[in-house]
């Protein structure tokens, strides 16, 4: 009874019916050890997950967003939904470095009500156009991708600013200063341009993979094209560093590269391009049109042309890695929901043995969220 007990869990594990994706339960990893110690089977190892105890300061909320709105709005304060996974580290950094700076905290508690939604969850969720969901069909309705991701309303329950993934200290505060100084005004995208310097010195990171120009970035009709990954970025760009030098620099990143055409553009210059749509244009105005806010921002567009996924957020090797990964294998189109596409890459790496550490830049060296 025992083993059949522990092979249910394990194909509950395995198919995400245990709600779980970056650390699993207790119990999933127990029946899987005993199961793969029961077939002579030695698995690899999964690290780097943490869990997060949240501040008490965070609004538990109803769960009924109209009237967590009116909550919020009596108290002249913006609402602010944060979704959020069991053991994610990103999760963590966004509590651990980003509220311990006193201007993040202190402007997070005073103009906002904070809910957290784990997007796995199984909670009921009534959204303020009256629709009921569990947690996790609201983050799947929503296209929830990456945790932690910030979604802002307004007065009237619209969405004004989402963030997807983890943004360190300094510009997460950017978001809220425009949430409380300009939104309602002009675009985050604009409130961006206007604070950047876009004259910087300095000159981007090269790598040897990226096409040259002319930039045509249409895809092929007659024949199957290469999917297509762009790479949004900026002069003097602290994060840009960290991609080229921690991540980009990985032979297995550069190995799954090679099944893309990558091409590199500076997100404020003028350089002429055509569209995957087959429109001209610039780098500066199609990053406008794409509502790219962040350097780096890397778009993968599948070999159709349209835009599969984005990362405009601080991610470490593993999850860059499986985001080309997820775009190059085709998965995408059987698998919509990227994070139960991490699970399952991470199981395939396992079973073949090797440790899967979700926290790593790839060596040894500590990096600063920032730098």
């Amino acid at each position: 009874m025992m083993k059949i007990f522990l092979h249910n869990m394990l194909l509950l594990c395995f198919f995400g019916l245990v709600p779980t994706v970056i650390l699993w339960p207790i119990v999933c990893a127990g029946a899987e050890q005993a199961t793969s110690s029961n077939l002579g089977q030695k698995r690899g190892v999964v690290s780097g997950g943490i869990d997060t105890e949240y501040p008490d300061w965070f609004n538990h909320g109803f769960l009924d967003f109209k009237e967590d709105l009116a909550t919020a709005n009596h108290a002249g304060k913006r609402l602010m939904i944060l979704f959020v996974l069991n053991g994610c580290p990103y999760c963590h950094a966004f509590v651990e470095r980003n509220l311990s700076q006193k201007e993040v905290e202190t402007l997070l508690r005073n103009k906002f009500d904070v809910i957290t939604i784990n997007m796995m969850g199984d909670r009921n969720v009534t959204h303020v156009d009256g629709k009921t969901y569990t947690e996790k069909t609201f983050a799947e309705a929503l296209k929830i991708q990456f945790t932690p991701t910030a979604i802002f309303l307004n007065e009237k329950g619209e969405t004004i600013l989402r963030l997807n993934g983890y943004l360190p200290p300094e510009q997460f505060k950017v978001a809220l200063d425009y949430l409380v100084e300009k939104s309602g005004k002009l675009s985050f995208r604009d409130y961006l341009e206007l604070n950047a310097q876009t004259t910087k010195p300095g000159k981007l990171n090269y790598e040897d993979f990226y096409i040259a120009q002319p930039y045509n970035l249409m895809r092929k009709t007659q024949a199957k094209s290469k999917p297509l990954a762009v790479f949004f970025e900026q002069k003097d760009c602290p994060n840009c560093d960290v991609l080229h030098q921690k991540i980009l620099s990985q032979s297995e990143t550069r190995k799954l590269l090679k099944q893309f055409d990558v091409v590199q553009l500076d997100m404020w210059d003028k350089t002429p391009l055509t569209t995957p749509e087959g429109k001209k244009s610039t780098a500066r105005e199609w990053a406008k049109l794409l509502d790219v806010k962040y350097a780096p921002t890397i778009i993968l567009f599948g070999d159709d042309g349209k835009e599969v996924i984005r990362t405009e957020a601080f991610f470490k090797l593993f999850h860059v890695q499986t985001v080309f990964d997820y775009v190059a294998s085709g998965s995408y189109k059987q698998q919509p929901s990227f994070q139960r596409y991490i699970h399952q890459r991470s199981e395939q790496e396992r079973a073949q043995g090797r440790d899967v550490n979700i926290w790593s830049m790839g060596d040894d060296s500590k990096i600063q969220l920032n730098h």
